[in-house]
């Protein structure tokens, strides 16, 4: 009768072993019942781990099934998400990688559309508090209704280029009205703004921000349509902005497109601001512009330095003083205006003024550069503001 080869073990593995444990078998599945492994802890561990993985339903599924499964889970997420992948590809830098998403995802997203299922996403943007077409905005919500007469918006009739005087004294009874608007930089100013506003009795304020936006690409946002709306239903005297957090990138023009630092750029960007302050100060508000602070990543901070200036620039050819610039620079750079995360406040505490990513503010940063804002409508626009004695008396 043969005799039967003896099995083998698999060699336990190197390292120290537990005093009076007996080496553990992986090749024999059934080695976790034998009553002389429960002598040491560590190869009870093992025995349990080696039982759980010989017990699961599914130890046979083949890799091909999974893979598949996979496939078909990402083809869903993509056919549903189309929409906002494609608008994502539209506010991309241009270039050959923004030609090739915009190829990959614009059949699909008008599949999509077409069977309705971008609803999906759209009530889940909704309940999240996302805004199509710009993303998160903190604005109030906008009532579009038809545009006044911009000649009539305050009741009198003015040539285009009289703009009424800031030199001004509101009241409770007629208060201030201001307009903030901003990317989303201009967002982490304008809250704080607004809560800084309130704290006077004569000044009401409305904001509208949106984040990914500019006036490099009114194809994805278009602020001077947005802006339109807002001058027609708030009217405001004022018009604070924080925008260019998201501009120093192509620009698409008539006469075709213009990468940032190409020869016209700069002509065609300055063009936009013209247009965007002109507008307006055709509807009797002055514009108060808030430049963008330091940035951690150096290329990202040259290209910012430079879109302030041309904003500055335009800003000083404005018709009739229309228009003021504001460095945020002396609130929120360090050392010879480099980008800093930590400044001291008056009373010497060391705040954090910036988020981790080096672009944003955090709400210590925008509350600083908000408190600038005001002091500059106090004292270089000569707007008498008053504290609001009420509002004084329900936080004390």
């Amino acid at each position: 009768m043969p005799s039967t080869p003896p099995r083998t073990s698999t060699p336990p593995p190197s390292g120290p072993t537990a005093p009076g444990a007996t080496p553990y078998d992986w090749s024999d599945p059934s080695a976790y019942q034998h009553p002389e492994h429960d002598q040491a802890r560590p190869d009870r561990a093992r025995r349990a781990d080696h039982a759980f993985w010989e017990t699961l339903p599914f130890p046979g599924v083949p890799w091909t099934r999974v893979l598949l499964v996979g496939i078909v889970c990402f083809g869903l997420w993509f056919l549903l998400d189309a929409p906002s992948l494609q608008r994502s590809a539209q506010t991309s830098p241009l270039g050959t990688r923004r030609t090739v998403s915009m190829d990959v995802t614009g059949p699909v997203a008008a599949l999509s559309r077409s069977l309705g299922l971008n609803n999906v996403v759209g009530w889940t943007d909704k309940a999240l508090g996302r805004s199509p077409g710009g993303g998160p905005t903190l604005a109030v919500p906008l009532h579009r209704n038809t545009p006044k007469p911009l000649t009539t918006a305050f009741g009198v009739t003015l040539a285009p280029s009289a703009l009424p005087v800031l030199n001004i004294h509101p009241t409770p009874a007629s208060p201030l009205r201001v307009l903030i608007v901003g990317d989303s930089v201009g967002l982490d100013l304008g809250q704080p703004l607004v809560n800084a506003l309130g704290g006077f009795g004569d000044v009401t304020t409305y904001l509208d921000g949106r984040i990914d936006t500019g006036l490099s690409r009114p194809d994805y946002f278009n602020w001077p349509a947005e802006l339109s709306i807002d001058l027609a239903n708030q009217q405001p005297q004022l018009v604070v902005v924080m925008i260019g957090a998201n501009d120093a990138q192509g620009l698409v023009t008539q006469n075709g497109s213009i990468r940032f630092g190409q020869p016209g750029w700069d002509q065609a960007y300055s063009a936009r601001v013209a247009s965007f302050i002109a507008e307006a100060n055709d509807a009797r508000a002055h514009v108060l512009w808030v430049g963008m602070p330091p940035m951690q990543n150096p290329q990202l901070n040259a290209a910012l330095v430079h879109v302030n200036a041309l904003v500055q620039a335009q800003v000083a050819e404005t018709r009739f003083g229309g228009a003021a610039y504001l460095s945020s620079v002396p609130a929120l750079g360090g050392q010879n205006h480099s980008y800093t995360a930590y400044l001291t406040d008056a009373s010497g505490t060391v705040i954090n003024i910036r988020t981790p990513d080096g672009i944003h503010l955090s709400p210590d940063g925008g509350a600083r550069l908000a408190a600038a804002v005001v002091a500059d409508m106090e004292n270089r626009l000569h707007i008498q503001l008053v504290p609001d004695i009420n509002s004084k008396a329900r936080r004390g």
